[in-house]
Protein backbone atom coordinates (compact mmCIF):
# COMPACT_ATOMS: atom_id res chain seq x y z
CA UNK A 1 0.00 0.00 0.00
CA UNK A 2 2.80 2.13 1.02
CA UNK A 3 4.63 1.75 -2.22
CA UNK A 4 1.41 2.35 -4.18
CA UNK A 5 1.38 5.57 -2.75
CA UNK A 6 4.98 6.68 -3.17
CA UNK A 7 4.29 5.74 -6.70
CA UNK A 8 1.42 8.35 -7.00
CA UNK A 9 3.65 10.94 -5.18
CA UNK A 10 6.34 9.99 -8.14
CA UNK A 11 3.75 10.46 -10.87
CA UNK A 12 1.86 13.68 -9.85
CA UNK A 13 5.71 15.20 -9.15
CA UNK A 14 7.05 14.34 -13.15
CA UNK A 15 3.51 15.68 -13.92
CA UNK A 16 3.91 18.91 -12.04
CA UNK A 17 7.52 19.22 -13.59
CA UNK A 18 6.64 18.36 -17.10
CA UNK A 19 3.48 21.16 -17.40
CA UNK A 20 5.94 23.52 -15.97
CA UNK A 21 8.50 23.13 -18.78
CA UNK A 22 5.79 23.29 -20.97
CA UNK A 23 4.95 26.53 -19.97
CA UNK A 24 8.08 27.99 -19.52
CA UNK A 25 8.81 26.54 -22.78
CA UNK A 26 5.53 28.69 -24.07
CA UNK A 27 6.11 31.49 -22.23
CA UNK A 28 9.53 31.67 -23.85
CA UNK A 29 8.21 31.62 -27.23
CA UNK A 30 5.59 34.48 -27.11
CA UNK A 31 7.85 36.68 -25.50
CA UNK A 32 11.08 35.68 -27.58
CA UNK A 33 9.92 34.58 -31.06
CA UNK A 34 8.87 37.68 -31.96
CA UNK A 35 11.65 40.32 -31.54
CA UNK A 36 13.73 38.03 -33.01
CA UNK A 37 11.16 37.67 -36.33
CA UNK A 38 10.98 41.46 -36.32
CA UNK A 39 14.78 41.84 -36.66
CA UNK A 40 15.03 38.96 -38.97
CA UNK A 41 12.36 40.68 -41.07
CA UNK A 42 13.91 44.24 -40.25
CA UNK A 43 17.07 42.06 -41.42
CA UNK A 44 15.85 41.07 -45.04
CA UNK A 45 13.99 44.38 -45.41
CA UNK A 46 17.11 46.33 -45.59
CA UNK A 47 19.25 43.66 -47.97
CA UNK A 48 15.86 44.21 -50.46
CA UNK A 49 16.73 47.43 -50.79
CA UNK A 50 20.30 47.45 -50.69
CA UNK A 51 19.79 45.28 -53.56
CA UNK A 52 17.44 46.72 -55.44
CA UNK A 53 19.23 49.85 -55.86
CA UNK A 54 22.01 47.73 -56.62
CA UNK A 55 19.72 46.43 -59.54
CA UNK A 56 18.75 50.28 -60.66
CA UNK A 57 22.02 51.46 -60.74
CA UNK A 58 23.36 48.04 -62.68
CA UNK A 59 20.57 48.27 -65.20
CA UNK A 60 20.95 52.25 -65.22
CA UNK A 61 24.83 51.07 -66.03
CA UNK A 62 24.08 48.61 -68.53
CA UNK A 63 21.70 51.23 -70.82
CA UNK A 64 24.22 53.77 -70.82
CA UNK A 65 26.78 51.08 -71.82
CA UNK A 66 24.47 49.84 -74.52
CA UNK A 67 23.64 53.70 -75.66
CA UNK A 68 27.17 54.29 -76.00
CA UNK A 69 28.21 51.34 -78.10
CA UNK A 70 25.68 51.96 -80.66
CA UNK A 71 26.86 55.27 -80.77
CA UNK A 72 30.76 54.78 -81.51
CA UNK A 73 33.64 57.00 -82.43
CA UNK A 74 33.22 55.39 -86.13
CA UNK A 75 29.48 56.08 -86.60
CA UNK A 76 30.39 59.61 -85.66
CA UNK A 77 32.94 59.75 -88.50
CA UNK A 78 30.76 58.21 -91.05
CA UNK A 79 28.14 60.25 -90.33
CA UNK A 80 30.96 63.33 -90.49
CA UNK A 81 32.13 62.11 -93.97
CA UNK A 82 28.30 61.87 -94.79
CA UNK A 83 27.40 65.93 -94.38
CA UNK A 84 30.14 67.23 -92.41
CA UNK A 85 29.25 67.92 -89.20
CA UNK A 86 26.14 69.79 -90.48
CA UNK A 87 23.30 67.50 -88.46
CA UNK A 88 20.79 69.48 -88.99
CA UNK A 89 20.09 73.40 -90.23
CA UNK A 90 19.83 76.25 -87.61
CA UNK A 91 16.98 77.73 -86.60
CA UNK A 92 15.67 80.38 -88.79
CA UNK A 93 13.39 82.13 -86.47
CA UNK A 94 13.52 82.81 -82.31
CA UNK A 95 12.34 80.25 -80.38
CA UNK A 96 9.19 81.22 -78.52
CA UNK A 97 9.79 82.30 -74.77
CA UNK A 98 6.86 79.41 -74.32
CA UNK A 99 8.29 76.60 -75.65
CA UNK A 100 12.35 77.76 -75.11
CA UNK A 101 13.61 74.38 -72.76
CA UNK A 102 16.64 75.82 -70.40
CA UNK A 103 19.93 75.05 -70.83
CA UNK A 104 21.41 72.37 -68.26
CA UNK A 105 23.79 73.70 -65.72
CA UNK A 106 27.40 73.07 -66.16
CA UNK A 107 30.76 73.53 -64.17
CA UNK A 108 33.39 74.81 -66.48
CA UNK A 109 37.47 76.07 -65.80
CA UNK A 110 39.00 79.63 -66.46
CA UNK A 111 42.75 78.95 -67.65
CA UNK A 112 43.56 80.83 -64.10
CA UNK A 113 41.71 77.95 -62.18
CA UNK A 114 38.51 80.23 -61.27
CA UNK A 115 35.12 77.97 -61.28
CA UNK A 116 31.99 79.10 -62.59
CA UNK A 117 28.58 77.49 -63.30
CA UNK A 118 27.21 78.42 -66.63
CA UNK A 119 24.73 79.57 -67.87
CA UNK A 120 24.89 82.95 -65.53
CA UNK A 121 21.37 83.87 -65.59
CA UNK A 122 18.76 85.56 -63.75
CA UNK A 123 15.55 83.52 -62.37
CA UNK A 124 12.62 85.86 -61.36
CA UNK A 125 13.26 87.40 -57.92
CA UNK A 126 16.81 85.20 -57.41
CA UNK A 127 20.08 86.12 -59.14
CA UNK A 128 22.40 83.90 -59.54
CA UNK A 129 25.71 86.38 -59.63
CA UNK A 130 26.23 90.23 -59.44
CA UNK A 131 22.81 92.38 -61.93
CA UNK A 132 25.82 93.83 -64.02
CA UNK A 133 27.37 90.63 -64.84
CA UNK A 134 24.20 89.08 -66.08
CA UNK A 135 23.87 89.23 -69.89
CA UNK A 136 20.88 89.61 -71.74
CA UNK A 137 22.27 86.66 -74.29
CA UNK A 138 24.76 84.68 -74.09
CA UNK A 139 26.31 82.63 -76.84
CA UNK A 140 27.46 79.07 -76.07
CA UNK A 141 29.94 77.00 -78.53
CA UNK A 142 30.55 73.43 -77.32
CA UNK A 143 33.39 71.36 -78.39
CA UNK A 144 33.70 67.82 -77.27
CA UNK A 145 36.40 67.01 -79.75
CA UNK A 146 39.78 69.41 -81.15
CA UNK A 147 38.41 68.71 -84.63
CA UNK A 148 35.18 70.66 -84.10
CA UNK A 149 37.14 74.43 -83.33
CA UNK A 150 37.30 75.12 -86.69
CA UNK A 151 33.40 74.73 -86.64
CA UNK A 152 33.54 76.80 -83.30
CA UNK A 153 35.26 79.44 -84.85
CA UNK A 154 32.86 80.23 -88.17
CA UNK A 155 30.37 81.22 -85.80
CA UNK A 156 32.38 82.82 -82.85
CA UNK A 157 34.48 85.05 -85.05
CA UNK A 158 31.38 86.82 -86.69
CA UNK A 159 29.62 87.10 -83.71
CA UNK A 160 32.22 88.62 -82.23
CA UNK A 161 32.86 91.41 -84.88
CA UNK A 162 28.85 92.13 -85.22
CA UNK A 163 28.62 92.55 -81.05
CA UNK A 164 32.10 93.55 -80.06
CA UNK A 165 30.97 96.72 -78.40
CA UNK A 166 28.33 95.62 -76.63
CA UNK A 167 28.66 94.82 -72.97
CA UNK A 168 24.85 92.95 -72.38
CA UNK A 169 26.20 90.01 -75.02
CA UNK A 170 28.79 87.09 -73.50
CA UNK A 171 30.28 84.43 -75.73
CA UNK A 172 31.79 80.84 -73.93
CA UNK A 173 33.74 78.61 -76.09
CA UNK A 174 33.39 75.65 -73.59
CA UNK A 175 35.92 72.78 -74.79
CA UNK A 176 34.65 68.85 -73.14
CA UNK A 177 37.83 66.81 -71.24
CA UNK A 178 36.73 63.53 -70.35
CA UNK A 179 40.05 61.77 -70.07
CA UNK A 180 40.38 60.59 -66.52
CA UNK A 181 44.16 60.80 -67.02
CA UNK A 182 43.73 64.29 -67.46
CA UNK A 183 40.68 65.44 -65.03
CA UNK A 184 43.52 64.20 -62.18
CA UNK A 185 43.87 67.54 -59.79
CA UNK A 186 47.53 67.63 -60.58
CA UNK A 187 47.66 67.13 -64.33
CA UNK A 188 44.55 69.05 -64.58
CA UNK A 189 46.13 72.51 -62.83
CA UNK A 190 49.64 71.50 -64.62
CA UNK A 191 46.62 71.37 -68.57
CA UNK A 192 45.25 74.35 -67.21
CA UNK A 193 48.61 76.79 -66.60
CA UNK A 194 49.91 75.75 -69.94
CA UNK A 195 46.78 76.38 -71.56
CA UNK A 196 46.07 80.19 -70.23
CA UNK A 197 49.43 81.30 -71.67
CA UNK A 198 47.42 80.59 -75.15
CA UNK A 199 44.72 82.80 -73.77
CA UNK A 200 45.74 86.29 -74.80
CA UNK A 201 42.75 89.02 -74.32
CA UNK A 202 41.49 92.11 -76.33
CA UNK A 203 39.77 95.29 -74.94
CA UNK A 204 36.59 95.17 -77.08
CA UNK A 205 33.35 95.16 -75.00
CA UNK A 206 32.91 91.22 -75.56
CA UNK A 207 35.25 88.99 -75.09
CA UNK A 208 35.19 85.11 -76.04
CA UNK A 209 35.78 83.82 -72.78
CA UNK A 210 37.56 79.85 -73.46
CA UNK A 211 36.79 78.14 -70.71
CA UNK A 212 36.84 74.26 -69.80
CA UNK A 213 34.16 71.19 -68.15
CA UNK A 214 36.40 68.47 -66.72
CA UNK A 215 34.67 65.35 -65.76
CA UNK A 216 31.97 62.97 -67.29
CA UNK A 217 29.52 64.43 -69.21
CA UNK A 218 27.13 61.38 -70.87
CA UNK A 219 24.04 62.71 -69.20
CA UNK A 220 24.61 66.54 -69.94
CA UNK A 221 24.82 65.51 -73.78
CA UNK A 222 21.97 63.21 -73.12
CA UNK A 223 19.91 66.42 -72.01
CA UNK A 224 20.89 68.40 -74.53
CA UNK A 225 20.28 65.09 -77.38
CA UNK A 226 24.27 65.64 -78.33
CA UNK A 227 25.08 62.82 -80.01
CA UNK A 228 27.93 63.15 -82.55
CA UNK A 229 31.33 64.05 -80.61
CA UNK A 230 33.05 65.26 -83.73
CA UNK A 231 30.73 68.36 -84.47
CA UNK A 232 30.40 71.69 -83.11
CA UNK A 233 27.32 72.92 -80.99
CA UNK A 234 26.02 76.40 -80.96
CA UNK A 235 23.62 77.36 -78.10
CA UNK A 236 21.87 81.11 -77.85
CA UNK A 237 20.86 81.47 -74.52
CA UNK A 238 18.76 84.48 -73.14
CA UNK A 239 18.97 86.30 -69.50
CA UNK A 240 16.68 82.99 -68.34
CA UNK A 241 19.34 80.64 -69.77
CA UNK A 242 16.60 79.12 -72.07
CA UNK A 243 17.09 77.78 -75.40
CA UNK A 244 16.24 80.46 -78.08
CA UNK A 245 18.50 79.32 -80.84
CA UNK A 246 20.39 76.54 -81.84
CA UNK A 247 23.50 75.80 -84.79
CA UNK A 248 25.54 72.52 -85.68
CA UNK A 249 28.88 72.02 -87.41
CA UNK A 250 30.27 75.08 -90.16
CA UNK A 251 28.36 78.18 -90.40
CA UNK A 252 26.60 79.06 -93.66
CA UNK A 253 25.59 82.84 -94.59
CA UNK A 254 22.28 82.19 -93.98
CA UNK A 255 22.72 80.44 -90.64
CA UNK A 256 25.39 83.47 -89.47
CA UNK A 257 22.25 86.17 -90.70
CA UNK A 258 19.63 84.07 -88.29
CA UNK A 259 21.83 84.30 -85.38
CA UNK A 260 22.66 87.61 -85.53
CA UNK A 261 19.01 88.94 -86.22
CA UNK A 262 18.06 86.28 -83.76
CA UNK A 263 20.43 88.03 -80.77
CA UNK A 264 19.25 91.37 -81.83
CA UNK A 265 15.99 90.43 -80.67
CA UNK A 266 16.81 88.89 -77.37
CA UNK A 267 18.65 92.01 -76.76
CA UNK A 268 15.45 94.07 -77.45
CA UNK A 269 13.09 91.87 -75.46
CA UNK A 270 12.16 93.23 -72.20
Amino acid sequence: MQTLKRLTQQASSTRATLLSAQFSRHHEKLFLLPSQHLAQRSSNRFLDIYQLGNKAAIEKERARLADEMNRGYFADIKELEKHGGKLAMANKIIIPAMAAVKFPALEVNYSDGKTVKLPITSNGDIVDADKSAIPKVSLLCLSFRANSQAMVDSWSGPFIDTFSNSKDVQLYEVSFIDSWFLRLNLIKRLLLRILKKSNNGGKDALQKQTVYSFGDHYYFRKELKVLNLLTGYIFLLDKFGRIRWQGFGLATQEELSSLLSCTTLLLEEK
